[in-house]
């Protein structure tokens, strides 16, 4: 499960992109080593991320909390709907994505 102090530290000291497009180029690259979705992204874009996505073999998770949320962590003022961790620098979160750290 991933946690909001994982995905902060992973905004702050890894490279991450925001948004579904940016989503859709990193996992048809196969550049996002993960991608978060919001609870309340749109069907249709999370339908097509999830696609490419399965692909290119690049996890993806839905975040319990709403696009605001997702932003709120992220530290941004606007709603989030789609996080692509390129990097995750200090943070844990891909062991947390994969089950190693529950």
């Amino acid at each position: 499960m991933i946690t909001n102090q994982s995905i902060s530290i992973a905004v702050r000291t890894g490279n991450v992109k925001y948004g579904a497009k940016e989503a859709i180029k990193a996992a048809k690259s196969g550049a996002a080593k993960a991608i978060i979705l919001a609870s309340n992204c749109p069907t249709d874009v999370s339908e097509s991320i999830k696609y490419y996505a399965e692909l290119s073999e690049i996890p993806v998770v839905t975040y319990d909390g709403s696009g605001w949320d997702l932003g709120a962590v992220c530290g941004k003022p606007f709603i989030v709907s789609v996080l692509s961790i390129i990097h995750e620098g200090d943070s844990d979160i891909l062991k947390r994505i994969e089950g190693k750290i529950e």
